[in-house]
């Protein structure tokens, strides 16, 4: 085989490899032989945690302390004052993993599990805490949508969860959330839509046909955008609508001025009257209204007392026009035929 084909060969190997992608790269284990120097200084971090939260870090507090000095660092339960500190010492070779401790105290403090928390210490996995009490100011719309993000029975934080591969728990006005970077930026989206009120079902389909697409190798290198569901969200007012006004037919013409008081005035011939027999027709006009007002008030007042007409339960006697003779007579020839026969 000559050098051209063997280069020719290697070439078509290197296209046929598939493309490592960011994410899917693995950071290699940082070990003490990695790094022989100590540190200098002294590091610690302190957080409150609230006092339902005492019993069961008593509880698993060794636990922490043992995972803790794994990588050479202390940890310390201040009950009194309800605090958990850690902090390195001559022992730690890590810089970078008091950080992780700092995480995983306040994953403590936020009702996370001590064996979920302690994952935070590895190098592939970090941790977010979202606020989202500041994104809705209505109190009534952030529980709404909190629950929407929770789901029936945890359902959509299950979904959640599968597909990102994180941890979550929802507690008070915060999400804390548990897992991988690229898991971590993905919830983050999620709890902030949902909060601005765009229901999560929406970001899980996108997230479902995001890993679909992502097994097929012809589709993996391509835009998605045309595959993904685009919803847009209506903002309908509950206030009534103004009713449309129709257009008047244009005309070249001004609108005709209104008259004005002394106009009216000229019109109805007071203007020339006097201002005694202006004050004598109004009080004529007012006089006219209240005997009018007072007609009305008397019959409403009498009404009661008016007694209603009696119908007579007789009927009306039909005259000598509206009887018809034959009629009656052969209505009596029947009936005395059906008395011979009874008779019989």
């Amino acid at each position: 085989m000559t050098e051209s084909e063997s280069d020719g060969e290697s070439k078509k190997r290197k296209s046929t490899e598939p493309v490592e992608d960011a994410w899917s790269l693995k950071v290699p284990e940082f070990r003490p032989e990695d790094n022989p120097h100590r540190l200098l200084e002294e590091s610690s971090f302190a957080t409150l945690f609230p006092r339902y939260r005492e019993h069961y870090l008593r509880e698993c507090w060794p636990l922490v302390q043992k995972s803790l000095e794994e990588h050479g660092l202390k940890a310390e339960l201040d009950v009194v004052e309800g605090s958990m500190t850690v902090r390195t010492t001559r022992k730690t070779w890590d810089p970078y993993i008091i950080i992780k401790a700092r995480d995983m105290i306040k994953l403590l403090s936020r009702s996370v599990p001590y064996e979920q928390a302690v994952r935070v210490l590895q190098d592939e996995i970090s941790s977010d805490i979202i606020k989202i009490g500041s994104l809705v100011r209505n109190r009534e719309k952030f529980v709404k949508r909190r629950q929407r993000l929770i789901g029936p029975n945890g359902c959509t934080l299950k979904a959640i969860e599968l597909l990102t591969g994180c941890y979550v728990l929802v507690q008070g006005q915060t999400v804390a959330a548990l897992g991988p970077y690229k898991g971590l930026q993905q919830v983050r989206h999620i709890a902030v839509d949902t909060m601005n009120n765009i229901h999560p079902v929406y970001n899980i389909k996108a997230l479902m046909i995001k890993r679909e697409l992502a097994r097929d190798p012809k589709l993996r290198n391509e835009n998605w955008e045309r595959f993904l569901p685009k919803f847009k969200g209506k903002n309908v007012s509950k206030r009534k609508q103004p009713k449309k006004k129709t257009k008047k037919p244009y005309t070249p013409f001004p609108p005709p001025q209104p008259l004005s008081k002394v106009d009216k005035l000229l019109e109805s011939g007071e203007y020339f009257l006097k201002e005694e027999q202006r004050q004598a027709e109004r009080r004529k006009k007012k006089l006219e209204k209240q005997e009018a007002a007072a007609k009305l008030r008397d019959e409403r007042r009498k009404q009661p007392f008016i007694p209603p007409q009696e119908s007579s339960g007789r009927k009306p006697v039909a005259t000598g026009q509206d009887i018809d003779i034959e009629v009656i007579k052969k209505k009596v020839k029947s009936a005395q035929k059906k008395k011979r026969k009874f008779s019989d």
